[in-house]
């Protein structure tokens, strides 16, 4: 009797008042057609139609995005190739209007940190918080950087910080190829100039795209590599994503046995 009375409950809550009707319904039953219109309405309504304006076609909209293509590729690399400063660089990616993911962002983020570092960290593209604020790794997982690096006696003022792609892709959806494609000769620059004695690659995707690589990051990290840019040799290490430890802390302690074998570089430099 309990069970009936929550049942009976639960249906005067949902508005439930009537269980049965007086007269059974045939679900079955076919329903019949709705009832034809007269002729007269239809030649009216034919009429109507008759005497309106023809209706013109609607033009497609217009947009000034870029659709990333080897054009804009072989652009990118001119532009950045021809960059001898960071402050240039700097200034012809605000000029530069081959990548569509530009359209989108609020700001275009570059890089935070010391220039003059040993260490540069490189991350995949911009989240949110980074393109409101125009700086790498200010969201949840740049404070998780942060720590990271605190953990090896490092900050932003002894690391220098950047990524791959410089706006963020909407929705901080995956870049496609092209758009990586289009970036890469700017971060590659971007690498030149600061010269650093070492590269951290933060990710997966960062980690293919500058080692020109379809290998994932788990094959990938836990021993130095080499990056050739121009025909300069730089180590490089490959490590988790501060994104990606967020989600699966339990796997904190890979990118920890990376962060060492950083340290043992460090001291080997110093």
């Amino acid at each position: 009797m309990e069970s009936v009375q929550e049942i009976l409950e639960w249906y005067a809550e949902a508005g439930v008042d009537v269980l049965l009707q007086d007269t059974p319904i045939n679900r079955f039953e076919e329903i019949p057609p709705p009832p034809k219109q007269k002729s007269t309405e239809n030649s009216l309504a034919a009429k109507r139609l008759n005497d309106r304006a023809p209706v013109t076609p609607a033009k497609p909209l217009q947009t000034d995005a870029a659709v990333p293509d080897a054009n804009a590729i072989s652009d990118a690399q001119g532009i950045a190739a021809s960059c001898s400063s960071l402050e240039a660089l700097r200034e012809a990616l605000l000029g530069f209007e081959g990548c569509n993911l530009k359209r989108t962002a609020k700001n275009m983020v570059f890089a935070d940190g010391n220039p003059e570092a040993e260490i540069m960290f490189v991350g995949e593209a911009p989240g949110r918080d980074e393109d409101i604020q125009g700086l790498p790794f200010v969201g949840r997982a740049g404070q998780l950087l942060d720590r990271m690096l605190a953990a090896i006696k490092l900050d932003r003022k002894t690391a220098y910080i950047s990524n791959v792609i410089p706006w963020r892709p909407p929705g901080n959806r995956t870049p496609t190829p092209q758009e990586t494609e289009i970036c890469r000769p700017f971060i590659e620059k971007h690498i030149e100039l600061v010269s650093p004695k070492l590269v951290v690659m933060l990710g997966g995707s960062s980690a293919k795209t500058l080692l020109r690589t379809n290998d994932g990051i788990m094959r990938l990290r836990g021993s130095w590599k080499n990056l050739q840019i121009n025909g300069k040799d730089y180590r490089a290490m490959p490590t988790l994503h501060p994104a990606y430890l967020l989600r699966q802390p339990a796997q904190k302690r890979l990118a920890w046995q990376d962060l060492l074998q950083v340290v043992e570089a460090l001291q080997e430099i110093g």
